[in-house]
């Protein structure tokens, strides 16, 4: 009897021996929300290599390698950025600083462009024509080329329907051939068994502008095969965001997919109104089973490029025809005419801003033209002794052979407000993933890079209270996982991979402004991601465990 009892006892200290040692990272006296939205409770959080093993009360951390106290601190999972332009940024510096500071462990890239795939000439366009350093052709290989770079972020995309359509047939204004739509959707096809998320496209640029509803639809019927997602910078924003909106719904119902509008926003003095009929089409397709979302960034001005202006017809044949067209006497003086004339036929950022005291030039790439950085263009106008702020648009776009990055001043803070409280809305910045030292001190940008997400935690929930602090950590995290049909990310729960932020919800704060955007956000505390800690105390690591996230089309194709 006593043998029985001692082997009992040996074998009850030996398991607790090795429930104290399976652990790589303990996480104690932390207040855990899941990501599901539901309260939160004290819970313990074990991980061992890359998944989280336990939640909940875990009495022996003696044998963890590493116990961090969240000190009744929020323990959450790391957020999604639905739209990130951060591919770029994140080969040059892979640390996400911007990103990674406000608890982004997700970025997602692809509205419209995507890294690939590439075609020759598109490869040519990119490194040059020595082959040898072309870096990678599809889509997978280009995150794949990330993750093996080093990120400190997981990174994911939509398989960009501009860059189909350039690889097939370039910058021209045509419909594609029966041939060539064949070979965008047999690209489509593939680039979902790699791993995208879905479609993504932004039907307000050239050439995106000159794909029709029918040819969208074809794409994402490929897309819904797989289980994926038709998401959109939609046609309009402004004048015909209602009409824009249907046409969203009607891709998804009619190729069977869901449906995200990026970066709702009625754009426009004239159009803010236009929200309520916005919020009840979307409304009414979802009540009618048919699923439908949206993303925002939390601030009342956008951001994107100068060409915004210019009627999408001077941009046919790319760059250099543009520049061709607006050199040319009688061609420009009609462009000028028809961005100063109101119209519905497409989008014109100059009318929506209300003209060019509502448009700040922040992205001018020659060194003359440096001054210019941060003046409205009103102001450049008056500088250079232009009477015609429209013409000395013309002009800078000729001088710089630009686009010329722009903040446009276009939204009411009253609709973003409403728009957070929509139960259907998640979160994308629209911006990169930037580190505040070296050459990107000198480039004026949107401040929605640094703080998108901190201000909704700190502004929106804990100052105006909007929505509760559970409810917002779910559309960060649950919501979009849910919706991009993840497996084993956006929640915490045993078995699913260890991406996890500790923020304090009492200080978290964005302190990045229009006039001084290269702020971090603080009151994040630390981040792991993949079960590695890459934010330290708020102090960056150094770690790059981040990897390329794939899509549901992936599981299906390994199945």
């Amino acid at each position: 009897m006593l043998k029985h009892i001692l082997f009992f006892l040996s074998t009850a200290l030996l398991f607790i021996a090795c429930t104290a040692d399976q652990y790589d990272v303990v996480i104690t006296n932390g207040i855990v929300y899941d990501g599901s939205g539901d309260f939160p409770e004290d819970a313990d959080i074990g991980i061992r290599g890359d998944k989280i093993v336990k939640i909940g009360t875990i009495h022996n951390t003696s044998g963890a390698k590493k116990v961090i106290n969240a000190g009744g601190k929020a323990v959450t999972p790391g957020f999604i950025n639905m739209l990130s332009w951060g591919a770029g940024s994140l080969l040059n510096d892979g640390r996400s600083m911007s990103g990674i500071k406000q608890g982004v462990t997700l970025e997602l890239f692809g509205e419209g462009s995507s890294v690939g795939p590439l075609s020759e000439a598109m490869q040519r366009q990119r490194w040059g024509e020595n082959q040898d350093d072309y870096l990678w052709k599809t889509l997978g290989e280009g995150l794949l080329y990330l993750e093996n770079n080093g990120v400190s972020t997981n990174v994911g995309s939509f398989v960009g329907a501009t860059t189909l359509r350039i690889h097939q047939i370039g910058y021209n204004d045509r419909e594609p051939t029966a041939e060539e739509m064949e070979s965008m959707k047999q690209l489509t096809d593939e680039a979902m068994n790699e791993g995208a998320m879905g479609l993504g496209t932004s039907l307000i640029y050239a050439p995106a502008f000159y794909a029709d509803t029918d040819e969208l639809i074809e794409l994402a019927g490929v897309v819904g095969e797989y289980d994926g997602m038709y998401i959109s910078h939609m046609r309009s924003e402004g004048n015909r965001l209602v009409e824009s909106v249907e046409e969203l719904i009607e891709i998804g119902r009619e190729a069977d997919v869901h449906a995200e509008i990026h970066h709702l926003k009625a754009a426009g003095r004239q159009n803010w109104d236009k929200l309520d009929e916005v919020i009840e089409r979307v409304e009414q397709a979802r009540n009618s089973g048919q699923p439908v979302t949206a993303n925002m960034y939390t601030y009342d001005a956008a951001a994107t490029s100068l060409a915004a202006i210019f009627p999408p017809w001077t941009q046919d044949g790319g760059h250099s025809a543009w520049i061709e067209r607006l050199k040319d006497p009688d061609t420009r003086e009609q462009i000028i005419e028809e961005i100063k004339t109101p119209t519905d036929e497409w989008e014109n950022f100059y009318q929506m801003a209300g003209g060019g005291d509502g448009i700040i030039l922040v992205g001018l790439r020659s060194d003359g033209l440096q001054k210019y950085v941060g003046m409205t263009l009103s102001e450049v106008a008056a500088e250079r002794g232009d009477e015609d702020e429209v013409r000395t648009a013309v002009d800078l776009t000729i001088e710089d052979n630009n686009r010329i990055g722009a903040i446009y001043y276009l939204m009411s803070e009253e609709n973003v407000q409403r728009q957070i409280q929509l139960p259907w809305m998640s979160f994308g910045s629209d911006g990169g993933t930037f580190a505040a030292e070296g050459d990107v001190l000198n480039r004026q940008m949107h401040p929605r890079a640094w703080g998108n997400f901190a201000r909704l935690l700190g502004k929106y929930v804990r100052e105006e209270k909007l929505i509760s602090l559970e409810d917002a950590i779910y559309r960060l995290t649950g919501f979009p996982a849910t919706n991009l049909k993840l497996n084993d990310r956006g929640f915490l729960k045993e078995g699913y991979h260890a991406d996890i932020v500790i923020f304090d919800p009492e200080t978290i704060e964005d302190h990045a402004t229009f006039e001084n955007p290269h702020q971090y956000a603080t009151g994040v505390e630390h981040v792991f991601v993949n079960g590695i800690q890459v934010l330290n105390n708020a102090e960056h690591t150094g770690e790059f465990p981040g990897r390329f996230v794939r899509g549901p089309g992936y599981n299906i194709s390994q199945n």
